[in-house]
């Protein structure tokens, strides 16, 4: 297997809910709902940096998908983060995230690690943590 990422699929209990979070809340550019001509088949794609996809796909849909049982706990198992290239930068999605819905867990502060980050649940409960660290670089 070579270490690449292409896709990071997101399952939702209410695509709608979750599409405005990310599209109106947070701001991510989408074509929107699509696949809806197929069973099981509708998702949304949010193009990310470096070709990576933020997909959200229903819960049942991609349970059914994987042959799996849906899991209505999502809290913490992963935390999906996003690095910004200043303090204020940290301060300023949480609050974006917060104003959209999201649940705050621990609003931005100093760590352990030398660097600045606050974390929120979004409206399904996945983990977000927004970080800033002097000894990373950012592109923009």
């Amino acid at each position: 297997m070579k270490p690449r990422i292409k896709v990071l699929t997101l399952a939702v209990n209410d695509l709608e809910r979750s599409l405005a979070f990310y599209r109106d809340g947070m701001g991510l550019p989408t074509e929107g709902i699509i696949g809806q001509e197929f069973e099981d088949g509708t998702v949304v794609f949010f193009n990310m940096n470096d070709d990576l996809i933020l997909a959200l796909y229903p819960a049942v849909s991609l349970a059914k998908d994987a042959r799996i049982t849906a899991t209505p706990a999502r809290l913490g198992a992963v935390s999906i983060g996003h690095i910004v290239g200043s303090r204020e930068e940290v301060d300023a999605i949480v609050g974006q995230a917060e104003r959209a819905g999201a649940v705050v867990t621990d609003p931005p502060r100093d760590r352990f690690w030398g660097g600045y980050s606050g974390y929120f649940h979004d409206p399904d409960g996945h983990l977000w943590e927004i970080a800033w660290n002097p000894q990373w670089s950012v592109a923009d």
